[in-house]
């Protein structure tokens, strides 16, 4: 991650092409000067006086700030031009060169011997350019304007040897673009240098006057700095909050944490002046460990950091600012680890979130050689480091905000959200020769885990199924939750034979035992497949058909279903009936048929069955199943219920007056049980309709009763209290009959007619009747036989003993006024000790 300088660096070394140019230079002027006045040690008071004023001159170097930009003032041109009007030749150039010495052996900071004497060579030539000019021009002779233009030509050689050197150097270790940078970069030499001549040509101009103007002009010196420090001080405490300002609001508006280093860490470097800027953050969670570094020399981040461990940790630990310097006294026993790395100084502040650190925010080495970091430094990165750990928390909650948008909570997996959109990527880039599958898994049984072992059980098993299905997904599939029970996998196959393939082997792997608190579980799921482009091109489209077809795989026995055209049209044309059903529920258009029950053994009809039957007037006749299955999803059950048994009792109250008794039965949904208000219901109509409650049966399908058996049961033994009958719809088609039906408060079972239609032909179909005959006769149950179609059929129902039976061979499901003309064609009265029957006419 770390960026590289524009310009290709060569090693220091190659500094000495200049550096010793520059010092025979010097060398050789000084001996010529010597040779010209040997007697030049005479004035060795005058040059230690100069020597302590050059090395004030460069130690007093103060900073001023002008709009966006800073300049470092030097007024050593000051007492250097003075050296040049008082000292011989010589001595200015060996003073010049060992103040420049003292100064650069007495920085704080490391001495690197190349930089070391390079400063002391460019300083030392230069003096001897300026020596050398004023031994060219004529003789200064006062303080008038002729030896002002001297000293300005010698001053002003000084500074072109220092920039022309300056230049050189970096155009020979970091390239030619550089040196041309020091070039168009020495305005504000030039313009200083003016200035300062300009300076001591005035205190010239004193001193020649009189000697006793050195005491006015070093008060003078003493104010000007004190002021000129007072504004940089001023200047620099009001660049520090404008730079702070603007740091904040950018990372203030940097919303996320991958971008905010970015930001950050390059102006956290340049406000603090600072070599390296670190932002380390611990690793939390979802969030990896980041460790980015900016360095002043570099245009990227670096991915190290040069701070200390041990410094680190201790502000980690301690949970406060920990500053190591000069400057900080306290950290004493920190300086060894910053000696062991050759740092100056380091600030290590802890990010926080509430009282808990979740990384730090360093800065290294203040740059300058005579600069450190100082309290004020520690203040202010304390007030960065508060905005940075408040952007990095909010910048982490926004990542958890949008992770938990897109993710379910429960199983981490991708929500719907996330499916659709990483869909609609998939279906825009698609090879020839593949296809895009869904594959919809609907967890058999979830809701059952949760009504008899709890929530927490459920969820277990659904987190389950999410783990075993990222493992066998593969790398190259998406895997996310849709619904309650349904997660999705996305993928790439080859056609749409091999992705039903794939579905049906997941399925496998998918089932298997589960352990869920003391039991242990089968899981089992039913896949519903769609594919791009054939069944779709938009991504709700593709998975709205997958879960179609996924409904329709629960009734499979292999579990998997490809979805088909005729599943949406099935499905649209209910959904187009759901408002039409309301309105037929309303307006009484609705019809009920009644299927005559039979007793086998001497023909007598004991009762109908009531079945609701609905003419829609622009789709035609509409299956029961469809509209069934609409009005439980619309809440229109109970209604369309109450209709066909407030019918049934209506046809019943009316039989019984014309002295022609017969019962009814009605079918219940599961959904109905559920209802507890459902027993009151029925309590009022039989009382409303004077029926006596042995004349009705409920008939409750048992597949359906089997999930809900706990919860139905009280609404059972309720209507057994009421004195209806009650009747198992559908036997043998649910799982674990045999065991459940003893505990079931019922009357009478009714064998499936998929059974009773294949007995005369299947011996197994003939065995579970049996069975079930036999079984009913051990409970004391009545045993009614629907689909009876055939004669044989008959002779074997009555042979086994079973007792009523219903079906197409004695007759269809009737409406009331085409019932009433079969009574009065296919029926005649019958005496029994009961009283008055109907009993068909022609003995079958």
């Amino acid at each position: 991650m770390g960026g590289q300088p524009r310009t290709v660096r060569r090693s220091a070394q190659y500094a000495w092409l200049i550096t010793n140019p520059l010092a025979l230079f010097a060398l050789i002027c000084t001996i010529a000067f010597w040779i010209h006045d040997p007697r030049w040690y005479s004035s060795w008071l005058g040059g230690l006086l100069a020597l302590v004023g050059i090395i004030v001159a460069y130690i007093g170097v103060f900073n001023v700030v002008i709009r966006r930009s800073t300049f470092s003032v030097y007024i050593t041109e000051v007492p250097f031009l003075l050296a040049l009007f008082y000292l011989p030749p010589v001595l200015v150039v060996l003073v010049v060169t060992l103040a420049v010495l003292t100064v650069q052996l007495t920085r704080r900071a490391g001495v690197v011997p190349t930089k070391l004497w390079f400063n002391v060579a460019k300083s030392a030539a230069g003096a001897a350019a300026a020596a050398l000019v004023i031994e060219a021009l004529p003789d200064m002779r006062g303080a008038g304007p002729g030896t002002w233009a001297v000293l300005f030509a010698a001053v002003a050689a000084s500074v072109l040897v220092e920039v022309l050197s300056l230049a050189a150097v970096m155009a020979v270790v970091q390239g030619g673009k550089a040196g041309q940078e020091v070039l168009r970069g020495a305005l504000p030499i030039w313009t200083m240098a003016g200035v300062n001549t300009v300076i001591g040509l005035i205190f010239l101009v004193a001193l020649v006057a009189t000697r006793w103007s050195a005491l006015l002009l070093a008060g003078l010196v003493v104010a000007l700095i004190l002021m000129l420090r007072s504004y940089a001080e001023f200047f620099r405490q009001h660049r520090t909050l404008a730079d702070v300002y603007e740091l904040t609001r950018a990372v203030r508006d940097e919303g996320t944490n991958a971008g905010l280093p970015d930001v950050m860490l390059g102006r956290v470097q340049a406000l603090m002046r600072s070599e390296y800027a670190t932002l380390w953050l611990s690793p939390q969670g979802r969030h990896p460990e980041v460790l980015l570094t900016a360095r002043v020399e570099n245009k990227g981040l670096l991915d190290l950091s040069p701070t200390p461990p041990a410094v680190r940790e201790s502000a980690i630990t301690g949970g406060q600012t920990v500053a190591v310097g000069p400057q900080f006294p306290e950290s004493e026993p920190l300086r060894g680890e910053l000696r062991d790395t050759k740092i100056k100084d380091v600030i290590v502040v802890p990010l926080r979130s509430g009282q808990t650190p979740i990384g730090t925010l360093e800065v290294v080495n203040r740059l300058g050689d005579s600069r450190t970091f100082r309290p004020a430094d520690v203040q202010v990165l304390d007030t960065i480091a508060a905005h940075v750990a408040v952007a990095v928390e909010n910048a982490r909650l926004v990542d958890r905000l949008r992770y938990d948008a897109y993710h379910d909570r429960l199983t981490g997996l991708p929500n719907r959200r996330r499916v659709t959109d990483a869909l609609a990527e998939s279906v825009k880039v698609r090879a020839e020769d593949e296809v895009v599958a869904i594959l919809l898994f609907d967890v058999d049984g979830q809701r059952d885990v949760n009504e008899s072992m709890g929530h927490a059980a459920g969820d277990k098993l659904l987190a389950e199924v999410a783990n075993r299905l990222r493992a066998i997904a593969g790398p190259g599939a998406l895997v996310g939750r849709i619904g309650g029970d349904e997660f999705v996998v996305t993928l790439r196959a080859e056609s749409t034979d091999t992705t039903v393939q794939l579905a049906t082997e997941m399925r496998e792997q998918l089932r298997g035992p589960l352990t869920v608190g003391t039991l242990t579980l089968d899981v089992d799921t039913a896949v519903g497949v769609s594919v791009y482009p054939d069944h779709g091109g938009d991504p709700e489209t593709l998975l709205q058909r997958a879960e179609l077809a996924g409904n329709a795989a629960k009734v499979l026995p292999y579990g998997v279903q490809l979805f088909h055209p005729a599943l949406e049209s099935r499905a649209v044309r209910r959904l187009g009936i759901a408002a039409d059903l309301r309105t037929a529920l309303d307006n009484g258009a609705l019809d009920v048929y009644f299927q005559p029950k039979v007793t086998l053994t001497d023909r007598h009809l004991v009762g109908v069955e009531c079945l609701a039957r609905w003419q829609h007037p622009a789709q035609g006749e509409v299956l029961p199943e469809d509209f069934i299955a609409v009005a439980e999803h619309t809440g229109q059950l109970s209604r369309l219920t109450e209709v066909v048994l407030t019918e049934g009792l209506r046809r019943c109250r009316e039989w019984a007056d014309r002295e022609r008794p017969l019962s009814i039965a009605v079918n219940l949904s599961v959904r109905t049980l559920l209802d507890s208000r459902f027993p009151g219901q029925v309590a009022t109509l039989l009382e409303h309709y004077g029926v006596a409650p042995a004349q009705v049966t409920f008939e409750i399908s048992e597949p359906g009763m089997l999930g809900d058996i706990e919860r139905v049961l009280p609404t059972l033994y309720r209507l057994r209290d009421l004195g209806v009958r009650l009747s198992v719809d559908d036997f043998g088609t649910g799982a674990s009959s045999l065991s459940y039906l003893r505990q079931w408060p019922v009357h009478e079972v009714k064998i499936d007619d998929s059974f009773v239609q294949g007995m005369a032909t299947d011996t197994g179909d003939m065995a579970i009747v049996r069975a079930v005959i036999s079984l009913a006769r051990e409970f004391g149950l009545t045993v009614v036989a629907e689909g009876v179609e055939s004669e044989l059929t008959l002779e074997l129902l009555e042979e086994m003993g079973c007792e009523i039976g219903q079906g197409y061979l004695f007759s269809r499901p009737l409406p009331y006024e085409r019932l009433e003309a079969w009574f009065n064609a296919q029926t005649e009265p019958a005496t029994t000790p009961a009283g008055e029957v109907r009993r068909l006419r022609a003995v079958i």
